[in-house]
């Protein structure tokens, strides 16, 4: 699926960069907004924003439809199973937060013939898609200290040789575009993310081996209050892959090329 993805991705990518098109320009702009988890902590609930989400974009756009942009996002999710409507997610009692930093490149598809100022269209519907790498760093507290989870091998992990705090990710979504004043669009979008890791909130297999783990490793693997963590037993919800969510707005401003954009209408 992965190479599939990247093939119609790259493809797509090459063939908008050799375009002989008008109305080219650079957008510039920020971005604010929420972010969302999704994974083993939160298996049900794709929409439960819960922290706040900022960051900023160059885009190129070839024509009034096409456009290639490079994003770098920052955020926070997190989960706590004490907050779940499931009893086993409660007995379980995990818990995580974690600051993602994502830097990608995405293609964007305008519905309408779109260029901020000139185009008869104020308006657009939009889709995109694209190919990114994603920072995480899961924390909890315990005892009011904060622990790096990636650093204790709560699955029976080699604590010396910890699990990656990068993933490759694939963002993909929707949104409307304004255009509010001048060269000025305001941008409207949700992008939804698959992560190719499964340890965005540390837990993904099977409780460890006490036999072959430290105290503290222990602690920090079985939150439950009787101890339900038997070596090798389910911990996590069987999915390979966590996912997340920014959602927000952005503001950014055209420059075209040679200053005089001309549109086809």
């Amino acid at each position: 699926m992965f190479r599939a993805y990247l093939s119609v991705f790259l493809f797509f990518a090459s063939s908008f960069l050799s375009l002989h098109s008008f109305a080219q320009s650079w957008d510039l702009g920020g971005f604010v907004g929420g972010a969302a988890y999704m994974g083993d902590l939160n298996p049900v609930n794709p929409l439960k924003v819960n922290n706040l989400s900022f960051g900023g974009q160059v885009k190129r756009c070839f024509n009034p439809y096409w456009a290639l942009k490079l994003a770098v996002t920052s955020g926070k999710i997190e989960a706590y199973d004490a907050d779940s409507n499931d009893p086993f997610a409660r007995q379980r009692n995990l818990s995580f937060y974690s600051s993602l930093t994502e830097v990608s490149l995405q293609t964007e598809f305008n519905f309408f013939n779109y260029v901020p100022s000139v185009s008869k269209k104020l308006y657009t519907p939009f889709l995109f898609a694209g190919l990114g790498l994603v920072g995480f760093n899961p924390k909890t507290k315990l005892n009011g200290d904060t622990y790096e989870l990636r650093n204790y091998g709560t699955e029976g992990q080699n604590p010396s040789v910890p699990y990656r705090n990068y993933a490759v990710t694939l963002p993909f979504g929707a949104g409307v575009k304004f255009n509010v004043k001048g060269n000025w669009s305001l941008i409207a979008e949700a992008g939804y993310r698959t992560a190719f890791s499964d340890y965005l909130d540390d837990v993904s297999k099977t409780y460890p081996d006490p036999a072959k783990s430290s105290e503290i490793t222990m602690e920090l693997a079985d939150r439950s209050e009787n101890k339900i963590g038997f070596p090798y037993s389910q911990r996590g919800d069987g999915r390979s892959r966590d996912s997340y969510m920014f959602v927000g707005l952005s503001l950014t401003y055209s420059i075209f090329k040679n200053g005089c954009p001309v549109v086809a209408y």
